[in-house]
């Protein structure tokens, strides 16, 4: 079994200096000094560390090409892959990653800590080290466990696009909302296969790495004033809008606002429906306060998450050009990050 681990950054790749007790980017030897493990392993573990490593805050798209690319260029040579990555913005990376890299068949799990390796109680050790186990595991057909996109924490394995950070402060630091976690990691790793994607064919890999930042998330909230619906509106460029609304979808029943949005998606700007709450889906129309949206004709985003649904955004308006087919992509499940028929 041949593993590559990616080391992008973040802060299971710092270390502390026993003097100063300052942190600074781990060297590959320290950080197998830490885990020795490693070394051990049946897993044959090939390591690849980005130069420099980056601070998760300042992961951008570019990043997120060149983490795709790393694992389209050696997909042929390594059977699974885990990427260690600051926690901040993960879901964001993980969630592009599964929309960018179509037709995988092979595991690539995402993992990170909330205290660096070097240190006494840090969960670096074991996040790590399982999600090895995981992205090397096979089922009884002899096939990878998890052929997807992925996000390993504490315990737990989620669907990259379906997870968000909710704790700065806990171990437990993500969660997956709207859909169950695709393995529990305790004395054994228990796997709900049912959940878990398989592919139903063998189409080869397909990397879509052409990425259009002009997206906005605009999120509403009581008083919102229309110079600052404009200013977001009106940006240049604009071509894609994540509107944060309340519980199912709902939005105040301002004149103005109605009219603004819709001159937004008469000029050709696509402006998706998303609900402010972690829990739940868009059901726009139920209520009289969500109708203007859809006289707007702003579309239901339904259950996906913000994350997945900007950098969805991003990746589809950056692959393709007619407006139709990418609105139509938005409300379709890609690889499983959001439930249509609730």
């Amino acid at each position: 079994m041949q593993l590559l681990l990616i080391f992008t950054g973040g802060t299971i790749s710092m270390i502390q200096d026993p003097k100063t007790g300052s942190l600074h980017p781990a060297s590959l030897e320290n950080f197998r000094a830490c885990v020795p493990e490693l070394a051990s392993s049946s897993v044959h573990i090939d390591t690849l560390p980005f130069n420099p490593l980056i601070d998760s805050s300042d992961v951008n798209p570019s990043h997120w090409i060149k983490m795709a690319q790393t694992v389209a260029e050696h997909y042929d040579q390594y059977d699974a892959f885990v990427v260690l990555h600051g926690t901040d913005t993960m879901a964001y990376s993980a969630s592009a990653l599964s929309f960018m890299l179509e037709n995988l068949h092979k595991p690539v799990i995402f993992t990170g800590s909330q205290l660096p390796i070097g240190v006494l109680r840090s969960d670096a050790r074991e996040n790590v080290l399982t999600a090895i186990e995981i992205a090397t595991a096979l089922n009884q057909q002899g096939e990878p466990m998890v052929p997807e996109v992925a996000i390993y924490f504490e315990g737990r394995l989620f669907r990259a696009n379906r997870t968000t950070k909710k704790n700065a402060e806990q171990f437990e630091a993500f969660d997956s909302y709207n859909y169950p976690s695709l393995a529990k990691a305790g004395v054994h790793i228990t796997y709900r296969e049912d959940l878990i994607r398989y592919a139903t064919d063998d189409r080869p890999l397909v990397l879509h790495d052409k990425i259009d930042r002009n997206v906005a998330i605009l999120k509403l909230f009581p008083g919102i004033t229309a110079p600052l619906v404009d200013a977001i509106l009106h940006t240049h460029g604009l071509r894609g809008v994540v509107l944060e609304t309340f519980g199912s979808g709902n939005a105040p029943s301002y004149d103005w606002l109605y009219r603004r949005l819709r001159d937004a998606v008469d000029m050709g700007i696509i402006v998706v429906n998303k609900t402010q709450c972690n829990t739940g889906t868009v059901q726009m129309g139920q209520y009289e306060v969500s109708q203007n949206l859809m006289k707007a004709g702003v579309i239901s985003g339904y259950d996906i998450t913000t994350e997945a649904l900007l950098t969805k955004m991003m990746i589809l308006l950056g692959e393709y050009t007619d407006q139709q087919e990418i609105i139509t992509k938005i409300q379709t499940s890609l690889c499983g990050e959001l439930t249509i028929n609730q």
